[in-house]
């Protein structure tokens, strides 16, 4: 399963849900079936490493944060992955403005799967990294057991 993640800029959500989903997959010993990578619906900050705020909120939860550079999401995204899973509505709005449609239904939002589906706060904005993470953990916690249950 190629999974890409996507928000604003790429260096404070989707890297996060990125290094998360990574995380859980090796401790559930699927990281030979999950691959995760990340991306942006904007240019802002395309070649940027991830938000202090995400690296030192990943650092405090032992989940290792690797060498990431914020990209922006193409139509190409489309066939390289088998889902592609935004952080809000905005993102899912921007996701499907560049991908033009969703024919195979690939465009998720990541707390889609689980028992609370809403956005996921920016703490570009917020600054509350503390909370994207609980948001971001929730979500990637629930696509896993799908994964592994093989309901996504």
């Amino acid at each position: 399963m190629r999974v890409l993640m996507v928000c604003l800029g790429n260096i404070c959500r989707s890297p996060m849900a990125e290094y998360v989903l990574r995380h859980l997959a090796e401790q559930e010993g699927m990281a030979g079936e999950v691959r995760v990578d990340s991306a942006a619906t904007s240019r802002y900050q395309i070649g940027e490493t991830p938000h202090m705020g995400t690296r030192r909120v990943l650092a405090a939860h032992k989940v290792r944060c690797g060498n990431h550079r914020a990209r922006q999401l193409t139509k190409g995204d489309y066939g390289r992955y088998d889902l592609i899973v935004g952080m809000d509505e905005e993102n899912r709005y921007d996701i499907m403005r560049i991908l033009g449609s969703d024919p195979l239904g690939k465009v998720y939002l990541l707390l889609d799967w689980s028992e609370h589906p809403r956005d996921i706060a920016d703490p570009w904005y917020t600054g509350d990294f503390e909370t994207t993470y609980a948001d971001v953990l929730e979500g990637c916690e629930a696509l896993i057991a799908c994964l592994r249950e093989g309901r996504a």
